[in-house]
């Protein structure tokens, strides 16, 4: 009988090394595996299933020149998971989707939104050194917002203080006032112990051990990232308001178990994020937070802010999907088994009589046309868009208005948005033939993010030929 040779073990790829990749850009190639590698591979799908899918991840096994590879294709998300072997569930790497229009982007979105769309911290391991390649501030924003609010919303509670007073309060303490008050000649004055309404004391010292952790975080990389020196400013001004308090570590985990007050009970799971001294990322740590960003919903906030403002401007009334003041109801004929129960415009303006349909888009093969070929889309590029532009003519039949003009808004880089709005070419338009009413489609694009200078002005500007007329 012939000799079995020893089989060699499965080949995991490098311990600790972070894969990383930009959503909707190139898929990232794992190669772990030798032998039995379908096995190895369903086991890696297994353990690593759920995180890729709250990260927007599709994984596939393919064929590879070793016995197999896995594909990690990126959606539209950003943030960071952990991988798990496939044998042991245990965590030897990690995965990093990047915003494609750059952390400074994604940063100036969030802060001109107002943490509105903050990502999403998940609950599983620590990143394998993530800490050093996404900013302090993704998990410092949404931390500070939350420590503010609930600074804003603490209970009042009594507190034992103590003061010299010129009239008796409480407890007077004698041995303290023969030794002090009567040597220095002043018999008139009492030190008292009291019972002091205040601010539960030892919460605001939490929130204050939290700020200073925050600040020097964030303060770490301020040289370089404007917005992380915006939130340790911020940081430093909430902590002027806590002079009064030693800071105190949170134990772990700070949470009410959901019977508290929503903002008492999201600013207690803050204090937990930044309790994890390895949870705040930055140059001088390895590990971070498993986290996810939807960049679509992220998107659709910053193209509704945009909406607002113009609307505000020409004294507009609003309505959005994200309120559910814009839905649109479908009324079927036959009940059941009918997925679609609403239309849903992402933000919808009224100006007099006319309406204007904003959609935001976030698309990824514009994010890399420059100017010349934004002025070729409406013809190279319809073909790929027609369901957009379906969907548009759709919103468009449901309201009631003179004028009617639907606008796809999508993202494009800071230097193509300008280029384009010097040339009057930020908002493209065509009118669509009916029988009635007058019906127009826009084309339009944003930066993803307002830099410095009147960015926000010129967009406003570059918006006023929506109104028909």
């Amino acid at each position: 009988m012939p000799r079995q040779l020893a089989r060699p073990p499965l080949q995991a790829p490098a311990a600790r090394r972070l894969y990383a990749t930009t959503d909707g850009g190139r898929a990232v190639d794992l190669e772990p595996f030798d032998r039995d590698w379908a096995d190895a591979a369903d086991g890696f799908l297994r353990h690593n299933g759920a995180a890729l899918r709250r990260l927007d991840v599709r994984a596939t096994i393919e064929p590879a020149r070793r016995g197999v590879r896995v594909r990690l294709l990126p959606g539209s998300r950003a943030g960071a998971v952990p991988l798990r072997l496939a044998t042991s569930g245990q965590v030897f790497s990690g995965l990093v989707v990047r915003p494609r229009f750059g952390w400074a982007g994604m940063g100036q979105v969030l802060a001109q939104t107002g943490w509105q769309a903050a990502p999403d911290l998940l609950p599983l391991p620590l990143v394998p050194g993530s800490g050093r390649e996404v900013p302090p501030w993704v998990i410092a924003g949404p931390a500070l917002r939350r420590l503010r609010e609930l600074l804003g919303r603490l209970r009042r509670g009594y507190r034992m203080a103590e003061a010299v007073l010129p009239q008796v309060r409480g407890h007077v303490q004698w041995t303290r006032y023969a030794a002090e008050q009567l040597t220095r000649g002043e018999w008139h004055r009492f030190p008292c112990r009291f019972p002091d309404l205040a601010q539960d004391p030892r919460l605001r010292a939490q929130v204050r051990w939290a700020l200073e952790r925050l600040h020097r975080a964030l303060a770490g990389v301020a040289g370089s990232d404007r917005l992380a020196l915006a939130l340790a400013e911020e940081a430093l001004a909430l902590l002027t308001g806590l002079a009064d308090v030693a800071a105190q570590r949170p134990g772990h985990p700070a949470s009410g178990g959901g019977l508290l007050d929503p903002v008492v009970e999201a600013g207690l799971e803050a204090l937990g994020w930044v309790s994890d001294d390895r949870g705040l990322g930055g140059a001088a740590e390895l590990d971070g937070l498993a986290w996810a960003s939807a960049l679509d919903a992220l998107w659709e906030r910053f193209v509704e802010a945009q909406a607002r403002r113009w609307a505000a401007a020409l004294g507009g009334c609003v309505t959005t999907a994200r309120e559910r003041t814009a839905l649109v109801p479908v009324r079927w004929q036959q009940r059941g088994g009918v997925s679609l129960g609403h239309l849903a415009p992402d933000v919808v303006v009224r100006v007099g009589r006319q309406v204007v349909i904003f959609d935001a888009k976030y698309k990824a093969h514009l994010a890399g046309l420059d100017a010349e070929g934004w002025r070729a889309f409406t013809e190279d590029e319809q073909a790929a868009h027609r369901a957009d532009l379906h969907q548009a003519l759709a919103y468009a039949a449901l309201f009631d208005a003179e004028a009617v003009t639907t606008v796809l808004v999508y993202p494009l880089r800071a230097a193509t948005w300008r280029a384009l709005a010097d040339e009057r070419r930020a908002a493209l338009l065509a009118d669509v033939a009916t029988g009635g009413r007058p019906l127009r489609l826009a084309l339009a694009g944003l930066p993803f993010g307002w830099g410095a200078g009147d960015d926000r002005q010129l967009g406003l500007w570059a918006w006023r030929g929506l109104l028909a007329g």
